[in-house]
């Protein structure tokens, strides 16, 4: 089977409940260079998984070859079953998958319900039910919808952010860095939010430099090291692990 838009369709039998699952992918942004090398990932029904590593070790990357963002070259991703292997990203968000990037992740001269009507177009008759569900998790932009985007704080455009791409009811959620630039407290609060979603039924994948706090938060994680999946386990096992401790969280994500 080739990676390729046309092997997209093609079912294969899920194993258990898993969602996704990233099978031995490599990719990378410039040709024969490759970010990644050999990862794999599953993330099951209702799970909230996080994904820690330094700098460079391909964390982003991960988040965008699932979504159709960078090329993959090898191996294969398949969401409930089926092959999405560079599939673009409006295909994937028909299929039911969210993403949210960590930067430029609103329409700043759109007010807050312009931008969450945005995250709807493939689906505009379902504006009031999702409007209802999204604002129930952030009750706080319910009463700002006729707010400008641009007007608002980090933190509060990563909320509108995080609605936009629920609007279409994913079954999985991609967020890249959602504490980036916060400040501790807005940090909390999005972490807070981030849980509330995945307990709202979202299946959740979470890239997050704050590794300590992830891993608090997340049922399995996922420590990517030059591209790889160096380590994987319960986020309480990850936050224990000896290993991990000391090559990883010694200098990522310090309270």
């Amino acid at each position: 089977m080739t990676n390729s838009e046309s092997a997209a369709s093609a079912v294969i039998e899920p194993v258990g409940d898993e969602v996704v699952a990233v099978d031995a992918v490599t990719a990378g942004y410039l040709p024969g260079v490759n970010i990644l090398n050999s990862c794999s990932l599953v993330a099951r029904q209702g799970e909230l998984i996080g994904i820690i590593g330094p700098n460079g070790a391909g964390k982003s990357t991960l988040l965008k070859s699932i979504f159709g963002l960078v090329k993959v070259r090898e191996g294969q991703i398949r969401l409930n079953g089926e092959e999405i292997t560079n599939l673009k990203a409006n295909k994937l968000v028909a299929k039911g998958v969210g993403f949210v990037p960590q930067t430029n992740n609103v329409f700043p001269s759109l007010t807050i319900q312009e931008n969450l009507e945005m995250g709807l177009f493939q689906k505009p008759k379902g504006l009031k039910e999702r409007l209802e569900f999204v604002t129930e998790i952030f009750p706080e932009l319910g009463k700002r919808l006729g707010q400008r985007a641009g007007s608002l704080s980090g933190g509060e455009r990563q909320m509108v952010a995080m609605s936009r791409a629920l609007m279409m009811g994913p079954h999985v959620l991609l967020l890249d860095e959602p504490s980036a630039g916060l400040s501790p407290v807005r940090q909390d609060e999005a972490f807070l939010r981030v849980k509330e979603i995945n307990r709202a039924g979202v299946t959740t994948i979470m890239v997050e430099q704050n590794a300590r706090r992830c891993l608090q938060i997340c049922d399995r994680g996922y420590v990517l090291d030059q591209g790889r999946d160096a380590y994987t386990g319960t986020g309480r096992d990850l936050l224990n692990d000896p290993k991990v401790i000391g090559l990883y969280l010694g200098t990522l994500g310090q309270d």
